[in-house]
């Protein structure tokens, strides 16, 4: 079973959010095609007109699955390629270990469910879904850690720089971990030998989740694009070298940031050069000091010449930060749309204009699904107490305070209370002013108290309530605890594992099902037992 909740009304999403699905006046000019109703011809039509280097990408995709033992779905995806009517659709994540969240797997499954959708109504074309790994993020505290079984488990490592060039030493602890989390479910044993052989027999962290990623969709053709290459790095060399030479993309994005920050709180700043230099154990940030250029925190200079031959010589050792990844992104994939998370949108909000700068086609922008997994006895105890799917989303306070309101026969809202007290005081004011004008404010201070007290006694009253349906109030916080595990939408906390182990591959195919590729709703499904 299914059931939508407009994502306005879930309460978990900002209003830059609901307002792009919204397309309001004042977000609509920062992205180019509706993400409701997008215009998928224009796109493939701008795509067309733009020269993608599609033999360098097919050859270094090639490289990177030299070692994969992979499917014909995906062989048959990187040689479509090669040919002027294949496009991608793509999202992107960085290489979580042990793929991190449940909406990891949300967002590579609409991406492939859009191909399907996009050849249905486009058979003249081919469409490849894209994961591209943000492999050079260096953020191992996000990165390395998953929640599994009601506890956060933590990759201890000494190493520092980009996560995707980390070795997977000391995982086995974790490993270990897992094993006894995931316990005896069905597929726990077939999961387990996947996620040793990915981790333990591969050579760095972004190798492992190549090899994992390609296990667990490779039979949907999905295809799995490190960025963190030579050969693609080579590709984007004459923006680099602008960026560090002329620093283009730091006043164009600005521009736009100043008018988006009139309405939102934006994440993504730019700096003088969005890049940083790379190299194991290490990324830092390129600064620009008179006629040289330094490397953040180390003792790497550069003079104009010697950068020059840097780039020529090492392309993969600048990695482009957030500002400059996306137009990455879109200058080596024949991309016609782009799937990502509420942030991940907000920062593709700044980059319009610097697109167009380049003359790099913006790609239609598409929020991720996000789903919540129910279970049969959440379910049964959701009907038993009389709860919605939509009232799960308040918080659990308010779920408990609402659920004794209407189940109490005692009148625990004090409305005709205070409806009294601000009738009496209308007349005390009244006869405080015909009497001494001073006394008014007097008066109002002691409206004020008056009311507080009552609102204390409403508070005493429900709390006194709320210890006669003890059980009932009981259930409300396990249901809301096992669907949203520490007050957070489950998706962003949970890792897929126990659900993998539950079902196996049937799970995918599950959620696939049930995702809409282009929607502006939150998606509740129903799962069968763990």
């Amino acid at each position: 079973m299914l059931e939508y909740i407009p994502y306005g009304k879930t309460g978990y999403f900002n209003q830059l959010v609901t307002d792009f699905l919204a397309e309001h006046p004042q977000i609509r000019p920062f992205y180019t095609y509706s993400p409701v109703h997008p215009d998928f011809a224009a796109a493939i039509q701008a795509r067309q007109n733009f020269d993608t280097p599609r033999t360098a990408l097919v050859a270094a995709l090639e490289a990177q699955y030299a070692a994969l033992e992979s499917v014909k779905a995906v062989k048959d995806n990187i040689a479509a390629l090669l040919q002027p009517t294949t496009f991608t659709v793509c999202t992107a994540h960085q290489p979580n270990i042990f793929t991190g969240y449940l909406y990891f797997a949300y967002k590579i499954l609409q991406t492939i469910k859009l191909c399907t959708t996009l050849k249905q109504e486009f058979p003249q074309h081919n469409f490849v879904p894209v994961y591209y790994m943000g492999s050079e993020d260096a953020d191992l505290e996000e990165l390395g850690s998953i929640y599994l079984d009601g506890k956060t488990l933590t990759w201890n490592t000494p190493q520092q720089g980009a996560v995707g060039r980390m070795q997977p030493e000391g995982l086995e602890v974790m490993l270990a971990e897992i094993k006894k989390g995931l316990g005896y479910a069905p597929h726990a044993e077939e999961l387990m030998a996947l996620l040793q052989k990915a981790y333990l027999e591969h050579k760095n962290i972004q190798e492992a989740t190549l090899y994992l990623v390609d296990a667990l969709f490779g039979r949907f053709g999905l295809v799995v694009l490190v960025p963190d290459s030579p050969a693609l790095k080579r590709l984007y060399l004459p923006v680099i070298k602008d960026e560090l030479f002329h620093q283009a993309s730091h006043a164009i994005v600005n521009d736009t940031l100043e008018k988006l920050t009139t309405h939102y709180k934006m994440q993504a700043n730019p700096r003088e050069i969005n890049l940083f230099y790379l190299q194991d154990g290490m990324r830092e940030r390129i600064v620009q000091e008179g006629d040289q250029w330094k490397v953040l925190h180390t003792s790497l200079t550069f003079t104009a010449a010697s950068l020059e031959a840097e780039l020529e010589a090492h392309p993969e050792r600048f990695s482009p930060n957030v500002i400059l990844r996306g137009m990455f992104q879109e200058t080596i994939l024949p991309n016609i749309a782009f799937i990502g998370g509420g942030g991940e949108i907000a920062y593709w909000l700044e980059l319009q204009q610097l697109f167009a700068h380049y003359k790099v086609p913006f790609p239609i922008l598409l929020l991720r699904n996000s789903l919540l997994l129910t279970d049969e006895v959440s379910r049964q105890r959701m009907h038993k107490l009389g709860i919605t799917t939509a009232e799960l989303f308040k918080t659990t306070e308010d779920i408990v305070n609402d659920y004794v309101k209407q189940h109490t026969n005692a009148s625990l809202v004090l409305k005709d209370e205070y409806a009294a007290i601000e009738h009496l005081f209308d007349a005390l004011e009244e006869k405080a002013r015909s009497i001494d004008i001073t006394l008014v404010a007097t008066t109002g201070s002691e409206r004020k108290k008056a009311l507080k007290s009552i609102g204390k006694l409403e508070h005493k009253f429900l709390r006194a309530e709320k210890k006669k349906f003890a059980w009932q109030t009981d259930q409300i916080r396990q249901i809301k605890n096992k669907l949203f595990p520490a007050g957070s939408l489950q998706e962003r906390k949970e890792n897929l594992l126990p659900w993998y182990a539950a079902e196996g591959p049937a799970f995918f195919d599950r959620v696939l099902a049930a995702i809409t590729p282009v929607t502006d709703q939150f998606t509740v499904l129903d799962v069968p037992n763990e």
